[in-house]
Protein backbone atom coordinates (compact mmCIF):
# COMPACT_ATOMS: atom_id res chain seq x y z
CA UNK A 1 0.00 0.00 0.00
CA UNK A 2 2.94 2.19 1.04
CA UNK A 3 4.58 1.62 -2.62
CA UNK A 4 1.60 2.21 -4.39
CA UNK A 5 1.12 5.53 -2.82
CA UNK A 6 4.85 6.44 -3.20
CA UNK A 7 4.75 5.21 -6.64
CA UNK A 8 1.54 7.36 -7.31
CA UNK A 9 3.05 10.36 -5.93
CA UNK A 10 6.09 9.66 -8.29
CA UNK A 11 3.68 9.72 -11.15
CA UNK A 12 2.11 12.99 -10.56
CA UNK A 13 5.25 14.90 -9.61
CA UNK A 14 6.05 16.13 -12.80
CA UNK A 15 2.24 17.32 -13.77
CA UNK A 16 2.24 19.20 -10.25
CA UNK A 17 5.83 20.96 -11.21
CA UNK A 18 4.37 21.82 -14.77
CA UNK A 19 1.29 23.36 -12.65
CA UNK A 20 3.18 25.54 -10.62
CA UNK A 21 5.47 26.88 -13.56
CA UNK A 22 2.26 27.71 -15.39
CA UNK A 23 1.41 30.71 -12.48
CA UNK A 24 4.58 31.39 -10.99
CA UNK A 25 5.00 34.10 -8.34
CA UNK A 26 5.65 37.79 -10.02
CA UNK A 27 7.49 40.18 -8.46
CA UNK A 28 8.11 43.15 -10.99
CA UNK A 29 10.09 45.95 -9.51
CA UNK A 30 10.97 48.91 -10.76
CA UNK A 31 13.25 51.38 -9.15
CA UNK A 32 12.62 55.04 -10.40
CA UNK A 33 15.30 57.03 -12.45
CA UNK A 34 17.96 54.26 -11.80
CA UNK A 35 20.93 54.42 -14.22
CA UNK A 36 21.65 52.17 -16.88
CA UNK A 37 25.69 52.43 -14.87
CA UNK A 38 24.55 52.71 -11.35
CA UNK A 39 25.34 49.69 -10.20
CA UNK A 40 28.70 47.74 -9.44
CA UNK A 41 28.22 45.02 -12.07
CA UNK A 42 28.29 48.14 -14.43
CA UNK A 43 31.08 49.42 -12.95
CA UNK A 44 30.42 51.88 -11.11
CA UNK A 45 33.56 53.16 -8.56
CA UNK A 46 31.30 54.39 -5.63
CA UNK A 47 27.57 52.76 -5.79
CA UNK A 48 27.19 49.82 -3.54
CA UNK A 49 25.03 47.73 -4.99
CA UNK A 50 25.74 43.69 -3.48
CA UNK A 51 22.57 42.29 -3.56
CA UNK A 52 21.87 43.82 -7.32
CA UNK A 53 25.39 42.72 -8.42
CA UNK A 54 24.49 38.85 -7.04
CA UNK A 55 21.20 39.34 -8.73
CA UNK A 56 22.67 40.20 -11.99
CA UNK A 57 24.48 37.09 -11.98
CA UNK A 58 21.91 34.57 -10.94
CA UNK A 59 20.13 36.09 -13.60
CA UNK A 60 20.07 36.88 -16.90
CA UNK A 61 20.74 41.05 -17.84
CA UNK A 62 19.54 42.80 -21.52
CA UNK A 63 21.55 45.13 -22.47
CA UNK A 64 19.20 46.59 -25.21
CA UNK A 65 15.68 47.04 -22.69
CA UNK A 66 14.01 50.20 -23.10
CA UNK A 67 11.81 52.31 -21.28
CA UNK A 68 7.80 53.20 -22.29
CA UNK A 69 8.67 57.02 -22.40
CA UNK A 70 11.63 58.96 -20.90
CA UNK A 71 9.22 60.00 -17.75
CA UNK A 72 7.50 58.54 -15.00
CA UNK A 73 3.59 58.42 -15.36
CA UNK A 74 3.78 57.39 -19.32
CA UNK A 75 6.43 54.81 -18.64
CA UNK A 76 4.63 53.20 -16.43
CA UNK A 77 1.39 53.23 -19.00
CA UNK A 78 2.84 51.54 -21.08
CA UNK A 79 4.17 49.11 -18.97
CA UNK A 80 1.07 48.59 -17.18
CA UNK A 81 -0.81 48.50 -20.34
CA UNK A 82 1.13 46.95 -22.76
CA UNK A 83 0.36 49.64 -25.69
CA UNK A 84 3.58 51.84 -27.04
CA UNK A 85 3.16 55.47 -26.33
CA UNK A 86 1.76 56.17 -29.50
CA UNK A 87 -1.59 54.42 -28.57
CA UNK A 88 -2.10 55.13 -24.86
CA UNK A 89 -4.04 56.63 -22.84
CA UNK A 90 -1.71 58.87 -20.77
CA UNK A 91 0.76 60.68 -22.44
CA UNK A 92 1.48 63.59 -20.03
CA UNK A 93 3.57 64.01 -16.95
CA UNK A 94 1.47 66.21 -14.66
CA UNK A 95 1.16 63.64 -11.88
CA UNK A 96 -2.40 62.38 -11.67
CA UNK A 97 -3.50 62.01 -15.17
CA UNK A 98 -5.14 58.44 -15.75
CA UNK A 99 -5.66 55.89 -17.72
CA UNK A 100 -9.23 55.20 -18.74
CA UNK A 101 -11.44 52.79 -16.82
CA UNK A 102 -12.12 50.44 -19.17
CA UNK A 103 -8.74 49.31 -19.97
CA UNK A 104 -6.70 46.48 -18.92
CA UNK A 105 -3.95 45.38 -17.28
CA UNK A 106 -1.15 43.46 -16.13
CA UNK A 107 -3.13 42.91 -12.73
CA UNK A 108 -6.52 42.18 -14.19
CA UNK A 109 -5.04 40.07 -17.10
CA UNK A 110 -3.24 38.08 -14.15
CA UNK A 111 -6.36 38.18 -11.90
CA UNK A 112 -7.98 36.18 -14.67
CA UNK A 113 -5.45 33.08 -14.13
CA UNK A 114 -6.39 33.33 -10.28
CA UNK A 115 -3.36 35.77 -9.11
CA UNK A 116 -3.52 37.37 -6.14
CA UNK A 117 -2.26 40.99 -7.31
CA UNK A 118 -0.32 43.80 -5.00
CA UNK A 119 1.00 46.87 -5.57
CA UNK A 120 3.29 49.30 -3.75
CA UNK A 121 5.15 52.42 -4.23
CA UNK A 122 4.01 55.01 -7.27
CA UNK A 123 1.17 54.27 -9.57
CA UNK A 124 1.53 57.50 -11.36
CA UNK A 125 -1.06 56.34 -13.98
CA UNK A 126 -4.46 57.93 -11.91
CA UNK A 127 -4.94 60.01 -9.10
CA UNK A 128 -7.28 59.85 -6.84
CA UNK A 129 -10.78 60.64 -8.06
CA UNK A 130 -9.80 59.50 -11.52
CA UNK A 131 -10.75 57.05 -14.10
CA UNK A 132 -6.97 55.50 -13.23
CA UNK A 133 -6.89 54.12 -9.60
CA UNK A 134 -5.41 51.38 -9.28
CA UNK A 135 -8.06 49.19 -7.81
CA UNK A 136 -10.28 49.80 -10.35
CA UNK A 137 -7.65 47.89 -12.80
CA UNK A 138 -6.85 44.92 -11.87
CA UNK A 139 -5.39 45.26 -7.99
CA UNK A 140 -6.66 43.48 -4.57
CA UNK A 141 -4.26 46.11 -3.22
CA UNK A 142 -2.28 49.06 -3.99
CA UNK A 143 -0.06 50.97 -1.23
CA UNK A 144 1.72 54.34 -1.63
CA UNK A 145 1.19 57.78 -3.97
CA UNK A 146 -1.31 57.67 -6.65
CA UNK A 147 -0.34 61.22 -7.92
CA UNK A 148 3.34 61.65 -8.81
CA UNK A 149 3.40 65.13 -7.12
CA UNK A 150 2.38 63.49 -3.46
CA UNK A 151 5.63 61.38 -4.16
CA UNK A 152 7.94 64.11 -4.33
CA UNK A 153 8.17 63.81 -0.58
CA UNK A 154 9.47 61.03 1.47
CA UNK A 155 7.97 62.65 4.78
CA UNK A 156 4.25 63.10 3.50
CA UNK A 157 1.32 62.85 6.31
CA UNK A 158 -0.46 60.23 4.91
CA UNK A 159 0.16 57.48 1.70
CA UNK A 160 -2.72 55.88 0.14
CA UNK A 161 -4.41 52.56 0.30
CA UNK A 162 -7.21 51.25 -2.29
CA UNK A 163 -8.27 54.94 -2.47
CA UNK A 164 -8.57 55.55 1.25
CA UNK A 165 -5.57 57.70 3.35
CA UNK A 166 -3.09 56.06 5.69
CA UNK A 167 -1.70 58.91 8.31
CA UNK A 168 2.13 58.44 8.75
CA UNK A 169 2.65 58.54 12.56
CA UNK A 170 5.07 61.50 13.45
CA UNK A 171 5.18 63.37 9.91
CA UNK A 172 3.76 67.27 9.68
CA UNK A 173 4.48 67.31 5.97
CA UNK A 174 6.08 71.03 6.64
CA UNK A 175 9.45 69.39 4.86
CA UNK A 176 10.72 66.82 2.39
CA UNK A 177 13.63 66.15 4.41
CA UNK A 178 11.95 65.72 8.02
CA UNK A 179 9.35 63.38 9.95
CA UNK A 180 8.84 60.28 11.94
CA UNK A 181 7.99 58.20 9.43
CA UNK A 182 9.60 57.72 6.09
CA UNK A 183 7.19 56.60 3.50
CA UNK A 184 9.79 54.04 1.45
CA UNK A 185 10.18 52.18 4.67
CA UNK A 186 6.35 51.32 5.40
CA UNK A 187 5.83 50.94 1.52
CA UNK A 188 8.57 47.97 1.86
CA UNK A 189 7.39 46.39 4.76
CA UNK A 190 3.88 46.19 2.90
CA UNK A 191 6.18 44.71 0.19
CA UNK A 192 7.24 42.12 2.61
CA UNK A 193 3.65 41.26 4.29
CA UNK A 194 1.97 41.01 0.81
CA UNK A 195 4.92 38.09 -0.15
CA UNK A 196 4.53 36.13 3.06
CA UNK A 197 0.69 36.43 3.16
CA UNK A 198 0.13 35.22 -0.27
CA UNK A 199 3.27 32.68 -0.62
CA UNK A 200 0.87 29.86 -0.77
CA UNK A 201 -0.60 30.72 -3.80
CA UNK A 202 0.36 32.40 -7.35
CA UNK A 203 1.06 36.45 -6.64
CA UNK A 204 1.87 39.34 -8.72
CA UNK A 205 3.28 41.59 -6.74
CA UNK A 206 3.82 45.35 -8.42
CA UNK A 207 6.98 47.56 -6.91
CA UNK A 208 7.24 51.12 -8.73
CA UNK A 209 9.74 52.17 -5.56
CA UNK A 210 9.95 55.96 -5.90
CA UNK A 211 13.79 55.79 -4.62
CA UNK A 212 16.30 56.72 -6.18
CA UNK A 213 14.75 59.25 -7.59
CA UNK A 214 14.24 62.44 -4.98
CA UNK A 215 13.96 64.98 -3.04
CA UNK A 216 16.69 63.11 -1.25
CA UNK A 217 15.11 62.52 2.46
CA UNK A 218 16.51 59.79 4.63
CA UNK A 219 16.23 59.06 8.15
CA UNK A 220 19.46 60.27 9.98
CA UNK A 221 20.02 56.69 11.62
CA UNK A 222 19.12 54.74 8.22
CA UNK A 223 22.42 52.02 8.48
CA UNK A 224 22.43 53.10 4.35
CA UNK A 225 22.90 56.81 5.05
CA UNK A 226 25.67 55.72 7.94
CA UNK A 227 28.12 54.55 5.03
CA UNK A 228 27.87 57.62 3.09
CA UNK A 229 27.05 60.87 4.88
CA UNK A 230 30.76 61.13 5.83
CA UNK A 231 31.77 60.72 2.18
CA UNK A 232 34.39 63.81 0.77
CA UNK A 233 32.35 64.31 -1.94
CA UNK A 234 31.82 67.74 -3.39
CA UNK A 235 28.71 67.94 -5.55
CA UNK A 236 28.22 71.95 -5.33
CA UNK A 237 26.29 74.49 -2.47
CA UNK A 238 23.91 72.99 -1.54
CA UNK A 239 23.95 69.56 -3.45
CA UNK A 240 26.76 67.97 -1.30
CA UNK A 241 24.14 66.47 0.97
CA UNK A 242 21.85 65.03 -1.79
CA UNK A 243 24.67 63.60 -3.56
CA UNK A 244 25.35 61.35 -0.83
CA UNK A 245 21.63 60.78 -0.24
CA UNK A 246 21.27 59.89 -3.40
CA UNK A 247 24.21 56.79 -2.97
CA UNK A 248 22.50 55.94 0.46
CA UNK A 249 19.21 55.72 -1.65
CA UNK A 250 20.72 53.21 -3.79
CA UNK A 251 22.03 51.47 -1.05
CA UNK A 252 19.12 51.00 0.89
CA UNK A 253 17.26 49.77 -2.67
CA UNK A 254 19.43 46.93 -2.82
CA UNK A 255 19.88 46.03 0.83
CA UNK A 256 15.66 45.92 0.38
CA UNK A 257 16.12 43.84 -2.62
CA UNK A 258 18.73 41.68 -0.72
CA UNK A 259 16.05 41.13 2.15
CA UNK A 260 13.08 40.19 -0.47
CA UNK A 261 15.42 37.76 -2.03
CA UNK A 262 16.10 36.41 1.69
CA UNK A 263 12.54 36.23 2.24
CA UNK A 264 11.53 33.82 -1.29
CA UNK A 265 14.23 31.52 0.06
CA UNK A 266 12.87 31.59 3.59
CA UNK A 267 9.51 30.82 2.19
CA UNK A 268 10.90 28.62 -0.03
CA UNK A 269 9.25 30.09 -3.37
CA UNK A 270 12.68 31.12 -4.55
CA UNK A 271 12.86 28.48 -7.37
CA UNK A 272 8.79 29.20 -8.35
CA UNK A 273 9.32 32.81 -8.28
CA UNK A 274 10.72 34.95 -11.47
CA UNK A 275 11.73 38.40 -10.38
CA UNK A 276 11.93 41.25 -12.92
CA UNK A 277 14.02 44.24 -12.34
CA UNK A 278 14.19 47.77 -14.08
CA UNK A 279 14.53 51.00 -13.99
CA UNK A 280 11.45 53.41 -14.98
CA UNK A 281 13.40 55.37 -17.41
CA UNK A 282 16.69 57.04 -18.28
CA UNK A 283 18.81 58.61 -16.35
CA UNK A 284 19.26 62.51 -15.12
CA UNK A 285 22.80 63.99 -14.80
CA UNK A 286 21.99 65.41 -10.88
CA UNK A 287 24.87 66.95 -9.03
CA UNK A 288 27.22 67.28 -12.31
CA UNK A 289 30.16 69.34 -11.71
CA UNK A 290 33.59 70.73 -13.17
CA UNK A 291 34.61 67.45 -13.13
CA UNK A 292 31.81 65.38 -13.39
CA UNK A 293 30.10 66.91 -16.48
CA UNK A 294 27.80 63.65 -16.34
CA UNK A 295 26.39 63.84 -13.71
CA UNK A 296 27.94 62.98 -10.36
CA UNK A 297 26.68 59.40 -10.61
CA UNK A 298 27.15 59.15 -14.56
CA UNK A 299 24.21 57.46 -14.16
CA UNK A 300 24.34 57.24 -18.81
CA UNK A 301 28.34 57.25 -18.90
CA UNK A 302 29.62 54.13 -19.19
CA UNK A 303 33.21 53.89 -16.64
CA UNK A 304 34.73 51.54 -19.01
CA UNK A 305 34.72 52.77 -22.21
CA UNK A 306 33.87 56.76 -21.77
CA UNK A 307 30.77 56.66 -24.41
CA UNK A 308 27.64 58.23 -22.90
CA UNK A 309 24.18 58.09 -23.73
CA UNK A 310 22.99 61.07 -25.51
CA UNK A 311 20.81 63.49 -22.99
CA UNK A 312 18.59 61.87 -19.86
CA UNK A 313 15.21 61.68 -18.55
CA UNK A 314 12.71 63.66 -20.84
CA UNK A 315 14.75 62.90 -23.62
CA UNK A 316 14.03 60.24 -26.38
CA UNK A 317 17.43 59.84 -27.26
CA UNK A 318 19.56 56.79 -25.63
CA UNK A 319 19.82 58.15 -21.99
CA UNK A 320 16.12 58.90 -22.30
CA UNK A 321 15.62 55.52 -22.62
CA UNK A 322 17.91 53.11 -22.09
CA UNK A 323 17.43 51.31 -18.37
CA UNK A 324 19.39 48.57 -16.66
CA UNK A 325 17.26 45.45 -16.95
CA UNK A 326 17.27 42.14 -15.20
CA UNK A 327 15.07 38.67 -14.58
CA UNK A 328 16.19 36.24 -12.15
CA UNK A 329 14.54 32.84 -11.91
CA UNK A 330 16.39 29.99 -10.30
CA UNK A 331 16.46 27.23 -12.57
CA UNK A 332 15.00 28.30 -15.43
CA UNK A 333 16.35 31.47 -16.56
CA UNK A 334 20.61 30.98 -17.06
CA UNK A 335 22.60 32.85 -14.74
CA UNK A 336 24.54 35.27 -15.74
CA UNK A 337 23.49 35.33 -18.96
CA UNK A 338 23.57 38.54 -21.45
CA UNK A 339 21.36 39.21 -23.93
CA UNK A 340 21.13 41.60 -26.78
CA UNK A 341 17.84 41.59 -27.31
CA UNK A 342 15.84 44.50 -28.15
CA UNK A 343 12.61 44.63 -25.56
CA UNK A 344 10.35 47.78 -24.61
CA UNK A 345 8.02 47.81 -21.65
CA UNK A 346 4.91 46.87 -24.10
CA UNK A 347 6.88 43.62 -24.44
CA UNK A 348 5.97 42.72 -20.84
CA UNK A 349 2.53 42.20 -21.04
CA UNK A 350 2.64 39.20 -23.71
CA UNK A 351 6.05 38.27 -21.92
CA UNK A 352 3.34 37.23 -18.64
CA UNK A 353 0.90 36.23 -21.00
CA UNK A 354 2.65 33.31 -22.45
CA UNK A 355 4.41 32.67 -19.14
CA UNK A 356 1.08 32.09 -17.26
CA UNK A 357 -1.00 30.80 -20.19
CA UNK A 358 -3.53 33.73 -20.04
CA UNK A 359 -5.14 34.88 -22.70
CA UNK A 360 -3.44 38.72 -23.11
CA UNK A 361 -5.32 41.97 -24.17
CA UNK A 362 -4.60 43.56 -27.87
CA UNK A 363 -0.80 44.95 -27.30
CA UNK A 364 1.75 46.38 -29.22
CA UNK A 365 4.77 43.90 -27.76
CA UNK A 366 5.72 41.19 -28.50
CA UNK A 367 6.85 38.20 -25.56
CA UNK A 368 10.31 37.74 -25.45
CA UNK A 369 9.64 34.54 -22.95
CA UNK A 370 11.94 32.35 -25.61
CA UNK A 371 15.10 34.58 -24.84
CA UNK A 372 14.52 34.37 -21.34
CA UNK A 373 14.09 30.70 -21.54
CA UNK A 374 16.87 30.15 -23.87
CA UNK A 375 14.46 28.70 -26.57
CA UNK A 376 13.82 29.08 -30.11
CA UNK A 377 11.18 31.19 -31.55
CA UNK A 378 12.00 34.36 -30.13
CA UNK A 379 10.50 37.18 -32.31
CA UNK A 380 11.92 40.71 -32.74
CA UNK A 381 9.70 44.07 -33.62
CA UNK A 382 10.19 45.10 -37.52
CA UNK A 383 10.68 48.77 -35.31
CA UNK A 384 9.79 50.83 -32.06
CA UNK A 385 8.04 53.61 -31.40
CA UNK A 386 8.28 56.45 -28.85
CA UNK A 387 6.66 59.92 -28.63
CA UNK A 388 6.36 62.51 -25.80
CA UNK A 389 5.51 65.96 -25.93
CA UNK A 390 7.37 67.57 -29.13
CA UNK A 391 9.97 64.54 -29.41
CA UNK A 392 9.46 61.62 -31.68
CA UNK A 393 11.56 58.64 -31.93
CA UNK A 394 11.41 55.29 -34.46
CA UNK A 395 14.25 52.25 -34.05
CA UNK A 396 14.19 50.00 -36.50
CA UNK A 397 17.66 47.38 -36.22
CA UNK A 398 20.87 49.25 -35.81
CA UNK A 399 18.66 52.57 -37.14
CA UNK A 400 17.26 55.45 -35.44
CA UNK A 401 15.22 57.86 -36.33
CA UNK A 402 14.75 61.02 -34.18
CA UNK A 403 12.70 64.42 -34.49
CA UNK A 404 12.46 67.25 -31.59
CA UNK A 405 11.39 70.81 -31.21
CA UNK A 406 13.24 71.49 -34.45
CA UNK A 407 10.70 69.91 -36.88
CA UNK A 408 13.84 68.22 -38.37
CA UNK A 409 14.14 64.28 -38.41
CA UNK A 410 17.95 63.25 -37.78
CA UNK A 411 18.91 59.48 -38.11
CA UNK A 412 21.77 57.86 -36.17
CA UNK A 413 23.66 54.06 -36.68
CA UNK A 414 23.54 52.72 -33.11
CA UNK A 415 25.85 50.32 -34.17
CA UNK A 416 28.51 52.50 -34.79
CA UNK A 417 27.63 55.50 -33.24
CA UNK A 418 25.80 54.57 -29.59
CA UNK A 419 26.26 58.51 -28.13
CA UNK A 420 24.45 59.47 -31.18
CA UNK A 421 26.58 62.41 -32.02
CA UNK A 422 26.91 61.92 -36.47
CA UNK A 423 23.13 62.79 -37.65
CA UNK A 424 23.73 60.87 -41.52
CA UNK A 425 19.92 61.25 -42.23
CA UNK A 426 21.47 62.97 -45.54
CA UNK A 427 23.36 59.95 -46.49
CA UNK A 428 20.58 57.47 -45.84
CA UNK A 429 17.30 59.21 -47.19
CA UNK A 430 15.66 55.94 -47.89
CA UNK A 431 15.88 54.56 -44.21
CA UNK A 432 14.93 57.60 -42.92
CA UNK A 433 11.75 57.80 -45.06
CA UNK A 434 10.90 54.60 -44.32
CA UNK A 435 10.76 55.11 -40.52
CA UNK A 436 9.09 58.70 -40.65
CA UNK A 437 6.49 56.22 -42.17
CA UNK A 438 6.50 53.97 -39.69
CA UNK A 439 6.17 57.20 -37.38
CA UNK A 440 2.80 58.34 -39.18
CA UNK A 441 1.51 55.11 -38.72
CA UNK A 442 1.89 54.95 -34.88
CA UNK A 443 0.64 57.94 -33.74
CA UNK A 444 -3.33 57.92 -33.15
CA UNK A 445 -5.07 60.49 -31.18
CA UNK A 446 -5.27 60.19 -27.48
CA UNK A 447 -8.35 58.48 -25.43
CA UNK A 448 -7.87 60.12 -22.30
CA UNK A 449 -9.40 58.99 -19.10
CA UNK A 450 -11.63 61.13 -16.82
CA UNK A 451 -11.10 62.89 -13.48
CA UNK A 452 -14.11 63.01 -11.15
CA UNK A 453 -13.04 64.88 -8.95
CA UNK A 454 -10.41 67.49 -8.50
CA UNK A 455 -10.69 68.26 -4.82
CA UNK A 456 -8.73 64.91 -3.62
CA UNK A 457 -6.11 65.36 -6.33
CA UNK A 458 -5.34 68.49 -5.15
CA UNK A 459 -5.30 67.43 -1.23
CA UNK A 460 -2.89 64.79 -2.17
CA UNK A 461 -0.63 66.96 -4.62
CA UNK A 462 -0.33 69.70 -1.06
CA UNK A 463 1.70 66.73 0.66
CA UNK A 464 4.85 67.73 -1.19
CA UNK A 465 5.82 70.96 0.61
CA UNK A 466 6.54 73.12 -2.16
CA UNK A 467 2.68 72.71 -3.54
CA UNK A 468 1.72 74.04 -0.10
CA UNK A 469 0.41 77.61 -0.33
CA UNK A 470 2.56 79.76 2.04
CA UNK A 471 1.53 80.48 5.68
CA UNK A 472 1.36 84.06 5.91
CA UNK A 473 2.40 83.82 9.88
CA UNK A 474 6.06 82.25 8.66
CA UNK A 475 6.65 84.88 5.93
CA UNK A 476 9.73 86.64 6.64
CA UNK A 477 11.29 84.42 8.90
Amino acid sequence: MQRTCFLFLLSILPSLNAAASDRPNIIYLMLDEWGYFESGHMGHPELLTPNIDRFANEGMRFTNAYAGAPVCGPTRCVLLTGLHSGHTSMRNNNGYAPIREDEPTLATMLKQRGYVTGGFGKWGIGGRGTSGVPEKHGFDEFFGYYDQVHAHTFYPQYLIRNSREVPLKGNKGESFYEGETHAQLEIFKQSLRFIRDNKDQPFFCYLPWTPPHGLWGIDEDDPSWQLFKDKPWTAGQQTDRDARVYAAFMHMMDRQIGEILALLKESNIDDNTIFFLSGDNGGQDYFNTKDRPHGFFGPNLNPKTGERFRAGKGSLYEGGLKVPYLVRWPGRVKAGAVSEHVLCFQDVMPTLAELTKTTNPKTDGLSFLPTLLDKSGQQKHSHLYWEYGNQTTVRMNHWKAYKGRSGKWELYDLSKDVEEQRDIATNHPEILNRLVEFAKDAHQPIKPGKVYDREVIEKDRRQAPHKRKPNPSKQGN
